[in-house]
């Protein structure tokens, strides 16, 4: 017995050892379009009308079509770079190195922000398959699950900075040693003769705010200090949280002689709460903060921080994330660049135990 044309087909597709494999010819056919259109669609090209372009998605996705490769050689000549907000001197530091590696390659930078709302996410997903982008960099954002899959459906490689909760395990991921600095801050202020020293947290969503918490921690523990839940103050990396964070750790019956801050914007703001009570830093408080920003150095005093190296980071992810649009995998899934505590004028002994 003869099988129809279209089974015959696809069992000529079909390996020994697995499903059927869809091809842009078998998608055309049934959507009814030409195999180009396909092909303009699979690319992210504009020229396609709406309909035209959610019928062939459809199909694609309900085939678990995947973008091939480039070819051998073939040259990545777009990034795009996605921050959940870019009112952060951090973010500067990011784009900074990105910017190094991608000029250097002679790829373009396409800097976007989602503000962790789905309509923006999704119309910066709408851009990215009109511009065919090669790769994505993701800066502590977090993408719903349905934009993930079309990602990997157009075959572009993302690459996660500071990922927001558990990446998937396919994705590669660069970030510090944040659980170690948060340690090495709160040993040095253990160090200095400090037994009540504040913490201000950053978003509890993020992996690496509740690594320097848990650093904090276990340097207390290491110490023999008991954690004082009373001294742990919610934040969002931003100086007014700082400020309210210091306000309200100063509001205690039993204050703390130190604040660690989990980065420099928070210590900023905790240092202006300091100054407006009439409080000096240090001789009355001790403030530390995280990230080292390249302004620290001028704070008045001076920041003693915890630097993580943000513009190397940017560079790593850029490296990655060209490395995967040639098809290359990178050695480890993981990537963390140490960080390295930096004293400055900002800390100081207790003037009480």
């Amino acid at each position: 017995m003869v099988a129809p044309d279209g089974a015959q087909h696809k069992a000529a597709t079909r390996s020994s050892d697995g499903p059927a494999k869809v091809t842009i010819t078998e998608i055309a056919r049934e959507a009814g379009v030409s195999v180009p259109t396909v092909s303009r669609v699979v690319n992210g090209r504009s020229d396609v009308s709406p309909a035209t372009r959610a019928r062939v998605e459809d199909l694609l996705q309900r085939h678990g079509y995947r973008r091939r490769p480039p070819a051998p050689g073939a040259r990545p000549v777009l990034l795009d770079l996605v921050f959940n907000d870019l009112d952060s001197p951090w973010a500067v530091e990011i784009i900074r190195g990105v910017e190094e590696v991608t000029h250097e390659s002679g790829v373009g930078t396409v800097v976007s922000a989602i503000h962790n709302r789905a309509g923006a996410a999704r119309q910066w997903m709408t851009n990215l398959r009109a511009r065919a982008s090669d790769g994505v960099i993701l800066v502590t954002s977090v993408l719903e699950p349905r934009l993930h899959d079309e990602l990997r459906r157009l075959g572009v490689p993302l690459v996660v900075i500071d990922p927001a909760g558990s990446p998937a395990s396919e994705e590669p991921t660069i970030g510090a040693t944040n659980w170690a600095g948060g340690m090495a801050a709160t040993e040095y202020l253990l160090g200095l003769g400090h037994r009540r020293i504040g913490f201000i947290e950053g978003p509890s969503r993020l992996m690496c705010s509740r690594a320097r918490l848990d650093g904090y921690r276990a340097a207390l523990d290491v110490a023999g200090v008991p954690v004082d839940g009373e001294l742990i103050v919610p934040g969002d990396f931003y100086h007014e949280s700082g400020f309210t964070g210091c306000n309200q750790l100063l509001d205690l019956d039993d204050p703390p002689t130190a604040v660690f801050a989990a980065s420099d914007q928070m210590a900023l703001g905790a240092m202006e709460a300091l100054r407006r009570r009439g409080l000096r830093v240090p001789e009355d408080m001790s403030v530390v903060g995280f990230d080292d920003l390249p302004e620290m150095r001028w704070a008045s005093p001076p920041l003693t921080t915890v630097r993580q190296p943000l513009s190397d980071m940017g560079k790593l992810a850029a490296r990655v994330a060209l490395d995967l649009a040639r098809s290359v995998v990178p050695a480890s899934p993981r990537v963390e660049l140490a960080t390295e505590l930096v004293v400055r004028a900002s800390t100081a002994p207790p003037r009480r135990a």
